[in-house]
């Protein structure tokens, strides 16, 4: 029988006069394939725009091939693993072609028109000019191992089952917008009101700054009507930010029902809101919308003081220096030195992601383990964390994404006068749905804290280690905190577990005071009168002073003394018990005003290159020093919450995880968490975060959980990774089931201890933990001990910390710009080859003047001794 689809008459295929086959041939062919295909049904995701191990798309050489039974895509050099992992035959690749367009008789290209050929819901490639270049996409089935290809469509020919699978795969939308259809910004819907808005002719013209609601003195989350130009303040629940609601009953009594938010204006688009269709919405038109009002919108920052960039003098504004606006960079291309696709307020995520993997442990971790992390991922390898961490590293460090472009390419923009370099870039749309799902925060179009997503990375790649191998091990330390009894004079020592370090900002140690109080009086009389604000005056703070801030001991209040069994003042001191192999600094920037919106302390700070810390360093109980007794403060619970309370105190293990590591991800202790969430019946993260205030400066407050009537302290490591006590035998009937596949009966058992013997799960966990196979003895005497109940025996691992030197050098740093973390962009600068590179989403350029002073989060790496 021939291959490659010359049989079938296929596009491209040898030979002009290749015969076709008849129709009863090709359902031959198909026959014992029939019962792999599936029609995909509701709630299937469909990938057919990138590969789940690499970066390849339709647009790609290779094209991508679908699966027609699980509906995962794969690029050319991955899919014949999963054939031969799946035994699935049947493909259908999918391939977008590029061409230049035939050019009319005067040399410009011919007249545009619609392009039926274009049937994939792909994006089209920045670097290439619509005008200029057309596109043509093409769909074939192809069936492995031989690679017959069948072209398509083909309804006479093919049977009914197969022509309805290739019309509902080719027809399905994003899987992403499945997840979450609020997700992603370029699915907003199209106002109806957006082509026909009226606009009065009133004479109103919106200043660049100093903007007030109409109606109350708010000057935060205001939204500017787009008929008569009225600005009011917007209601909580807009973009979590505070509001009396003035837009909303502006609306209600005019009927008015498009509004832009100020302060979310950029060249790019800004927040537009439809009062009438009660959701977010695109306004093609806005443009021309901001203009009536004298808004031009091409020369817009999206800050919330609106300042525009003609407002300030050059190379003042924390978005011109971040950025190095004004300054000729030189894009870099090849390994290191791809960037990432802005998906919509993603960039903190780029950022941190950018700067993880400059880490030689990541890089090892994960790209130097891809074959048999890919070999070894699950069924459905878009939702395993380290296949997708591999696919990210590998597309950031390969250079296969960040190639320059050919000389004939650059002539050609050069005699285009458009000579503008392009660089792509990789989404990371498919590695940001999974780390992102099932988080509240994460999973939104929002802009968040690049703090709390990096947190929120070690987090996953704590519970998804790949064996003993744990990369955020480089970033762990310990903390001493010593808290003394200012009336017994006694002391208390407790250590921790930590992964940055933050510091405050000592204002008042600015060493320029007089111009700060000069240029706020100026500003407030700006203001006042309306007129453009002043040059801004950033408060220069030494990091000496910063890093004595940290040093210096703090009150803790409503203190219970186990000296005095009585609440007393206390200070608590904290200092390093080991020092880390990757320290990471944040500037705790961000603060909340009395109106509880948030607040960014716009500073300089001269953070240094080589950073000493070792004075920092632990000593433990000091000569002279008497410890604070072992007592544990009273419980007291209210009468009539007691008999609630006592229903509520269920077995550990049903703690709501999920609260626990929203509340850990803000940076409290673990322990502490469990604690929260258990103490208040599993009633969310909100309210354990009440209980932690309360009770956050108890000395016992990041000790594990002790339950009265449960003979000690919880376990938190068995709920976390959902393994089960070493006496809870699983069932024999699962452990046949997987014996039966050829996996060994240790294995059975350990993946089914690993997953609270889940059996779709357990086969998940064998695949991804191909180094248990051999370890074989710990398991067998876990069987034979299975009656001794020897958990309580068992001694806990103490945490892994890498300890040395306290002398470090900076080697990257994370960049905010904007008001606060709902708002504003992240940039990431990393020093490579011995020079500093900016990374802003896609771009990536050698940085002239690197802006070291303006970080938020700084990476050092330890100084061999």
């Amino acid at each position: 029988m021939q291959r490659r689809g010359a049989l079938f008459g296929v596009p491209g295929a040898s030979g002009s006069g290749g015969r076709k086959m008849a129709a009863g041939d090709i359902g031959e062919l198909l026959v014992p394939h029939m019962p792999t295909i599936r029609v995909p049904r509701s709630g299937d995701r469909v990938y057919k725009n990138e590969c789940a191990f690499s970066y390849d798309s339709p647009n790609s050489e290779g094209g991508l091939y679908v699966c027609m039974n699980t509906f995962l895509a794969f690029g050319r050099e991955h899919v014949e693993r999963h054939f031969r992992k799946t035994g699935q035959s049947v493909y259908m690749h999918l391939k977008r072609h590029v061409r230049e367009k035939v050019k009319g008789a005067s040399g410009g290209a011919l007249p545009k028109r619609r392009n039926s050929k274009i049937f994939l819901d792909l994006d089209t490639d920045d670097d290439l000019n619509s005008d200029d270049y057309e596109y043509e996409d093409e769909a074939k089935l192809v069936i492995f191992p031989d690679h017959y290809e069948i072209a398509l469509p083909n309804i006479e020919e093919l049977p009914a089952l197969v022509t309805i699978a290739c019309d509902a795969v080719l027809s399905s939308k994003s899987p992403y917008r499945k997840q979450d259809p609020d997700t992603w910004e370029n699915e907003l819907p199209v106002s109806k009101y957006a082509n026909n808005l009226t606009q009065l002719d009133n004479g109103v013209r919106i200043p660049p700054s100093g903007w007030k609601c109409a109606r109350c003195d708010l000057r935060e989350n205001l939204w500017l009507n787009l008929t008569d130009g009225s600005v009011l303040c917007g209601k909580w629940f807009f973009d979590s930010s505070g509001g009396n609601g003035h837009a909303l009953e502006h609306y209600r009594d005019m009927g008015y029902p498009l509004a832009v938010k100020l302060g979310t204006i950029t060249p790019d688009g800004a927040d537009v809101y439809s009062f009438q269709e009660e959701e977010p919405v695109l306004d093609p038109h806005l443009a021309k919308h901001l203009a009536h009002f004298g808004i031009d919108m091409l020369h817009m920052h999206g800050t919330e003081n609106g300042l525009r960039d003609n407002d300030i003098k050059p190379r003042v504004s924390e978005w011109e220096v971040i950025q190095e606006t004004g300054t000729k960079l030189k894009p870099m291309y090849g390994p290191g030195y791809t960037g990432l696709k802005n998906l919509g307020n993603s960039c903190y995520l780029s950022s941190v992601m950018q700067a993880i993997f400059s880490i030689p442990e990541f890089q090892r971790a994960y790209v130097g383990n891809l074959p048999r992390i890919f070999d070894y991922s699950p069924l459905d390898p878009t939702q395993d964390f380290n296949t997708q961490m591999t696919k990210l590293g590998h597309g950031l460090l390969s250079g296969q994404y960040s190639k320059p472009p050919v000389k004939s390419e650059l002539i050609e923009q050069v005699m285009k006068e458009d000579h503008k370099p392009q660089q792509n870039g990789i989404s990371p749309r498919m590695f940001k749905a999974f780390v992102s799902k099932s988080h509240p925060e994460f999973s939104s179009n929002r802009q968040q804290d690049a703090q709390e997503f990096f947190l929120h990375l070690v987090n996953l790649v704590e519970r998804n280690r790949i064996g003993s191998e744990n990369p955020s091990d480089v970033f762990r330390f310990l903390v001493e905190e010593r808290i003394q009894c200012c009336q017994s004079r006694k002391v208390r020592y407790t250590e921790r577990v930590d992964y940055l370090m933050q510091l405050p900002v000592a204002m008042e140690a600015a060493t320029n005071k007089d111009e700060l109080i000069a240029y706020e009086l100026t500003r407030r009389e700006a203001e006042a009168n309306r007129r453009p604000l002043p040059e801004l005056v950033r408060a220069k703070i030494p990091f000496s002073a910063c890093l004595q801030a940290f040093s210096e001991p703090e009150n803790v209040d409503d203190f219970w003394s186990s000296a005095l069994q009585a609440k007393s003042a206390g200070v608590k001191t904290s200092r390093f018990a080991s020092f880390p192999e990757y320290l990471v600094v944040q500037i705790k920037k961000f603060t909340f005003g009395l109106d509880w919106v948030p607040k960014k302390f716009d500073v300089s700070i001269d953070m240094p290159d080589l950073l000493d810390i070792n004075h920092l360093r632990a000593r433990g109980l000091q000569p002279g020093e008497e410890e604070l007794p072992d007592i544990s403060p009273p419980i007291v619970i209210p009468d009539d919450s007691k008999d609630r309370l006592m229903n509520q105190l269920i077995d550990p293990s049903d703690v709501d995880e999920s609260s626990v590591m929203q509340l850990a991800e803000m940076g409290f202790p673990l322990e502490a968490c469990r604690k929260a969430v258990y103490f208040t019946g599993n009633m969310g993260a909100e309210v354990a975060f009440n209980w932690i205030i309360v009770h956050m400066e108890e000395p016992d407050f990041a000790e594990p959980l002790t339950i009265p009537g449960y003979g000690g302290a919880a376990s938190a490591g068995a709920s976390v990774f959902g393994a089960t006590g070493l006496d809870n035998q699983p069932p024999e009937e699962i452990v046949s089931i997987i014996t039966s596949m050829g996996f060994h009966r240790n294995q059975a058992i350990q993946a089914l201890r690993a997953t609270n013997s889940n059996l779709e799960r357990a086969l998940d966990w064998i695949f991804s933990h191909p180094e248990f196979e051999e370890d074989s003895d710990f398991v067998i005497e876990m069987e034979n001990n299975a009656n001794a109940n020897i958990i309580s025996e068992a001694k806990p691992e103490g945490p892994r910390v890498k300890d040395g030197s306290g002398m470090y050098e900076l080697f990257a740093f994370i960049s905010h710009m904007g008001t606060s973390t709902m708002s504003g962009h992240y940039v990431c600068h990393i020093k490579k080859e011995g020079r500093w590179v900016i990374y802003n989403d896609h771009k990536v350029c050698a940085s002239e003047r690197p802006p070291k002073d303006l970080g938020y989060m700084y990476f050092y790496h330890r100084i061999p001794s």
